[in-house]
């Protein structure tokens, strides 16, 4: 019983606060703020209704975060490795990701509809670069706090360059990895759907492009809040049901964290 406390208070927890929200919704009747039976009735009927096809919107947004944690996480890996046998791109590197990693990437917005354009490539390019700096910052700090005496013995048994950093380095810091990972991933995340609110309709109509148009074309107030629920929903699948089994699988199996 003791183990699922925690589990039983978030519950209940949701649950009177699912209460509270349609009694005071029907209580008061706020424009804006409709019941959650309405609320869950629109979400069922988006899944069914071939006009407004929210699982369409759902998978072109997550087809675009896939590309751009790929090709983010691809280029943080090779570069921060390249970080780790030169000195000189080491302290450009760091520099460079010290300078991004700070950089809200709505704040990219405006410069990339001028050069980019308001279209699938601005998105993607949002992405990657939600990604890049802070999964960048985690595995230098992961190279940095790799035991010597791991890196000696990789040098002692003919590893260098490529062979060393897949060898030695990424092993030992792939807690930091994850991490980072984790991090861009909920950057990313909210970039995507706040870039796509504000393109509006680019080529490939993600969720933020349905929130908009239930706002703003549809006047369907249900549909915004049925969005919000569903974009939670993928956040907590991906943050229980696939990062913290990869976790569980390996770093803790390890022991590398408590």
């Amino acid at each position: 019983m003791k183990k699922y406390k925690g589990l039983i208070s978030q519950l209940l927890f949701v649950i009177c606060f699912a209460v509270f929200w349609q009694c005071y919704a029907n209580y008061r009747g706020v424009m804006g703020f409709p019941p959650l039976s309405d609320i869950f009735s629109e979400l069922f009927s988006c899944f069914t209704s071939d006009s407004r096809p929210i699982l369409k919107y759902m998978g072109n947004s997550l087809l675009m975060i896939v590309k751009g944690l790929g090709i983010g996480a691809g280029l943080a890996l090779v570069f921060s490795g390249l970080s780790v046998t030169s000195e000189i791109f080491n302290s450009i590197y760091n520099l460079i990701v010290s300078v991004f990693d700070l950089l809200p990437g709505v704040a990219l917005l405006p410069i990339l509809m001028i050069t980019v354009g308001a279209n699938d490539t601005s998105t993607l390019i949002l992405v990657i670069h939600s990604v890049i700096w802070p999964m960048s910052r985690s595995i230098i700090d992961g190279f940095r706090t790799t035991p010597k005496i791991y890196v000696e013995a990789g040098k002692n048994i003919g590893l260098k360059h490529l062979s060393l950093i897949t060898g030695v380095y990424i092993p030992s810091s792939f807690a930091n990895m994850l991490s980072g990972i984790k991090v861009g991933w909920a950057r990313a995340w909210r970039g995507l759907i706040s870039a796509e609110m504000i393109f509006g309709a680019a080529q490939s109509a993600g969720i933020g492009v349905f929130i908009n148009n239930a706002r703003t074309v549809w006047l369907d107030y249900a549909g915004v809040y049925a969005a919000i629920i569903l974009i939670i929903i993928v956040g907590v699948i991906v943050e229980y049901g696939i990062f913290r089994t990869i976790e569980k699988v390996t770093v803790r199996k390890w022991g590398m964290i408590g």
